[in-house]
């Protein structure tokens, strides 16, 4: 499945290596990654998801597809700015969100509204999102909400 994953464009270390081991997980399981396509989160998953073989896409909010991090298999170029911010949950079957501000919050709206599952590790705190404390927890959620869908 394609699994947009959110969080902030400037993070810490502890939160990049959060991020890099979603990516990882993700690509293991032959998931592809859909993110923003820049730095910070969004280089760090897709970092991880190319170092288990994964596909990533980055849907920029510029119009240069070139401006997309050095992990990023297919760039969209929007030239939307931070109206793209519908577009990367739009395109996942679910959502991980990670630590970010109101950029991810944005997007956390945008995947709800979408009916996408979203699970979260050290996010914002909104009642819909499962929180789990790891990446493994994060996609074991993931495959199950989407799975259970499928039932329905």
């Amino acid at each position: 499945m394609r699994v947009s994953i959110i969080g902030g464009g400037t993070i810490t270390d502890d939160e990049a290596n959060v991020a890099t081991a979603v990516g990882r997980e993700l690509g293991s399981r032959g998931h592809t990654v859909v993110c923003g396509g820049l730095g910070g989160t969004m280089e760090a998953v897709c970092r991880g998801a190319k170092a288990a073989d994964g596909e990533t896409i980055g849907i920029l909010p510029v119009e240069d597809r070139g401006a997309a991090n050095e992990y990023v298999d297919t760039a969209i170029a929007t030239g939307m700015g931070h109206a793209r911010n519908a577009l990367v949950p739009l395109n996942g079957d679910a959502v991980i969100a990670l630590s970010g501000g109101p950029g991810t919050l944005s997007e956390i709206g945008f995947a709800l509204v979408y009916g996408r599952p979203v699970v979260g590790i050290a996010t914002h705190d909104v009642p819909e999102i499962e929180i789990v404390s790891t990446p493994v927890e994060a996609v074991d959620a993931l495959e199950r909400a989407v799975e259970s869908e499928r039932e329905v």
